[in-house]
């Protein structure tokens, strides 16, 4: 009697790439409005988080909002977009 031995092939997940919402300055949009697309879009975002993310798009002209799934980075981006903001989306590397 022989025995065999059945390899399993290796289970170890890879993560999926994530992705960085970028928040540019614009001159268009007053300060308060930001702040409230910032909270609505991302419904993780405080206040204090969304004031700070403001601020530093306006000071230095570009923010990260968030870093996650190209998907959701897709669907922040475009939403900020619709609200009249300036976004884009890069891989996190």
């Amino acid at each position: 009697m022989s025995v065999e031995t059945i390899e399993k092939p290796s289970t170890t997940r890879k993560l999926a790439p994530r992705y960085r919402v970028l928040l540019h300055n614009d001159d268009y949009n007053s300060m308060e409005y930001v702040v409230q697309v910032l909270m609505t879009t991302v419904p993780s975002i405080t206040q204090p988080q969304a004031v700070s993310i403001m601020m530093e798009a306006h000071s230095n002209g570009l923010a990260l909002v968030i870093t996650c799934a190209l998907e959701h980075a897709e669907f922040y981006c475009e939403t900020l977009k619709s609200h009249g903001l300036s976004s884009t989306i890069e891989p996190d590397e």
